[in-house]
């Protein structure tokens, strides 16, 4: 089942969106909402895989919504509006319902929704040799990774890039979150909304900075820095 929430600032509106998500088998509506406000909350505590989000909403629209969600669900938007099309594509949305919509027309969005869904949830098969290596769907063609010859793995929306030592970058559609949920928490850290690394790899921490060699240099986000200093304070020797 693919976990959704529903959020529209308008009743009517959103009953009825509601209810069409209901009629879909596929869908499982974890919560509606008012405001966007009123989504982050639930975002917080819930794992959830879409949203069908109205764009135009009080004290916060649903584009700058979705933007500041480090790790974004599958969006489809729902607006009144067919000018704001062209703004919910530039925040990778899966598709848009211009009001008023039937259930045939989401249907349709939903449909694109399972699509992508599946995609995502399906491109890293599994894990072998007593976890170390994956197996990732990438270009029609399964390939084997070895975890010890990744470097670190860059986030790009829907996509993921694997950095290899000694080879080109793997390009997957994968959620960075499914892949860290997968990784060994002893060997890889995510630092980033953008960037997960191999510990191992790691050359010189410079302020803001993790230096992987001389011409790789990796941010630390505000919301993974604690975690991250946590754990070079276990790695220190001496005062």
């Amino acid at each position: 089942m693919i976990r959704t929430i529903a959020i529209d600032d308008e009743p009517l509106a959103l009953q009825q969106l509601a209810t069409y998500i209901k009629k879909t088998s596929y869908l499982e509506l974890v919560n509606t909402c008012q405001s966007a406000i009123e989504a982050q909350k639930i975002l917080q505590s819930e794992s959830i895989d879409a949203l069908f989000v109205d764009i135009n909403m009080p004290d916060l629209n649903g584009l700058d919504f979705v933007q500041s969600l480090t790790e974004p669900p599958l969006i489809v938007f729902t607006t009144a509006y067919s000018e704001y099309a062209i703004d919910s594509y530039k925040v990778n949305a899966v598709d848009y319902l211009l009001k008023p919509f039937s259930m045939d027309d989401f249907k349709k969005a939903a449909e694109k929704v399972k699509r992508q869904y599946d995609l995502i949830n399906t491109a890293a098969v599994s894990m072998v040799d007593k976890d170390d290596a994956l197996f990732f769907k990438t270009e029609h063609r399964v390939v084997r990774v070895e975890l010890s010859k990744i470097r670190y793995i860059e986030g790009m929306s829907e996509y993921i890039k694997i950095h290899l030592e000694g080879q080109k970058p793997l390009t997957v559609l994968l959620a960075m979150k499914k892949l860290e949920e997968r990784l060994p928490s002893k060997d890889f850290m995510r630092i980033h909304r953008s960037y997960i690394i191999n510990l191992r790899k790691i050359q010189e921490v410079n302020k803001n900075r993790v230096i992987l060699d001389a011409d790789t240099y990796l941010p630390i986000g505000d919301l993974y820095r604690d975690t991250f200093m946590q754990y070079l304070s276990s790695k220190f020797l001496g005062k």
